[in-house]
């Protein structure tokens, strides 16, 4: 496991978002164009090397993430929110779904001063916007220390879209994704 955020290059950033199970959120960000890379990990926790089975006891800290790792000159930060926002429900304290814990929450882990400012000005749009019916929960907070989950939660739909999570809770998701976000999915070769 990775005990800390890889450095971005010059051509490319990293932003990590929480909102539910991370199998759904990096069946998401995986599809859009300029998304060069997704991981399923954890952050915002007290303990090192943390292992899904210890994150699922709520006792950890730790949410479930995924770091994206993008190409700023096709996808802005701003439309990573954007999709992160539209793609899960922020007014739920540790739930998503039938996922409930601490593990599930809304939060996105900041990497710098413009990414915290850019989060906190679209929630603050967002609440005052009605656009949802209660207040939104996400936390927004510095990202620590990532760390990257175990190698059977990478890239999870894809491989597994079979099992009975997939096709009932993931694949809905991504097939909704797809529908509002079409223009911004990278390309079939």
């Amino acid at each position: 496991m990775t005990s800390s955020a890889a450095p971005a290059s010059p051509a490319t950033d990293l932003a990590t978002f929480g909102s539910g199970c991370f199998w759904c959120v990096d069946a998401v960000f995986r599809e859009l164009d300029g998304a060069l890379s997704v991981q399923a990990g954890y952050a915002g926790g007290t303990v090192d090397n943390p292992s899904y089975d210890r994150v699922c006891t709520g006792t950890t800290g730790h949410a479930e993430v995924c770091q994206v790792r993008y190409d700023p000159s096709k996808l802005r930060y701003e439309e990573l929110l954007e999709v992160f926002w539209k793609t899960h429900d922020p007014t739920t304290l540790n739930r998503q779904g039938a996922d409930s814990g601490t593990q599930y929450r809304s939060a996105i882990f900041y990497h710098d001063d413009q990414q915290r400012k850019l989060a906190e000005e679209y929630k603050k749009k967002l609440d005052a916007s009605g656009a949802f019916q209660a207040p939104i929960v996400t936390e927004i907070a510095p990202l620590k220390k990532f760390w990257k989950a175990e190698d059977y939660h990478q890239d999870y739909f894809s491989l597994n879209g079979s099992q009975p999570y997939c096709q009932f809770v993931i694949r809905p998701k991504v097939e909704k994704f797809r529908q509002v976000f079409g223009a911004k999915l990278k390309k079939s070769p």
